[in-house]
């Protein structure tokens, strides 16, 4: 297992449980299957897995409250499973912490992809050469914008002298904006620079992590221009 990604799964459905299961493991994960929110707690914190899909319906402990308690612990990736594309339970589990979801029923090959995608930012959390950033101030690596300071070297941050804490995720999605102060950037975009979508994904993904990124990093620095997108305040 050492070599394997290791998958945190919960899910109360038997069926989808042992058939995504042996899914994942025959793509070469080793996945740990738990029935409901609690024992998934539990194997979280024994086992710490590389990344937990999170079924949002499962007794105990549901999947919004298990990933407000892992995101609490760890930033390791979570992606939810919901039951329908429209339900408020997909922005809740973004909301509470989670990187993506995907909708069930759903294509085992579809899943996994999802999981590679994830995987992939996380472990280029830097997201490579961001090129110029424009008007920002860049010292050593240290790009300043008014009280906000992004250590594109070092993956911190820090607002107005505090150190600030953001998921992958988030990471990503703000070097994006400081790498291009000042230019809108379109939840298109976005979806496929920080998500690594190749194909259309849903925007609220894109929404509710600015919303989360904004809360963290002041609510007036990134701006959102109507009908095009987002942009960060330089």
């Amino acid at each position: 297992m050492a070599d394997q990604t290791h998958v945190l799964f919960v899910e109360d459905d038997d069926v989808i449980r042992e058939a995504t299961q042996l899914a994942l493991e025959r793509d070469g994960f080793a996945v740990t299957a738990m029935p409901d929110g609690l024992s998934g707690l539990e194997a979280f914190r024994a086992d710490r897995p590389d990344i937990a899909l999170l079924d949002v319906m499962v007794p105990g402990l549901d999947g919004v409250s298990l990933c407000r308690r892992i995101r609490d612990e760890s930033t390791v990736p979570v992606i939810m499973l919901s039951a329908r594309a429209d339900s408020i339970d997909v922005v809740l589990g973004l909301e509470a912490g989670a990187d993506d979801y995907v909708t069930k029923p759903f294509d085992g090959a579809v899943l996994v992809a999802r999981i590679r995608a994830v995987l992939r930012r996380f472990g280029h959390a830097g997201g490579g050469d961001r090129g110029d950033a424009g008007s920002a101030a860049d010292t050593g690596g240290v790009l300043v914008f008014g009280e906000l300071e992004v250590d594109t070297e070092g993956m911190e941050v820090r607002r107005a002298g505090r150190p600030v804490a953001l998921t992958p995720t988030e990471m990503r999605l703000l070097l994006e904006f400081s790498s291009a102060p000042g230019t809108v950037l379109s939840r298109d975009k976005l979806l496929e620079r920080v998500w690594d979508y190749g194909w259309g994904g849903d925007t609220r993904v894109v929404d509710v992590h600015v919303q989360r990124l904004r809360t963290k990093i002041g609510q007036d620095r990134i701006e959102t221009v109507r009908g095009f997108g987002y942009k960060l305040k330089a």
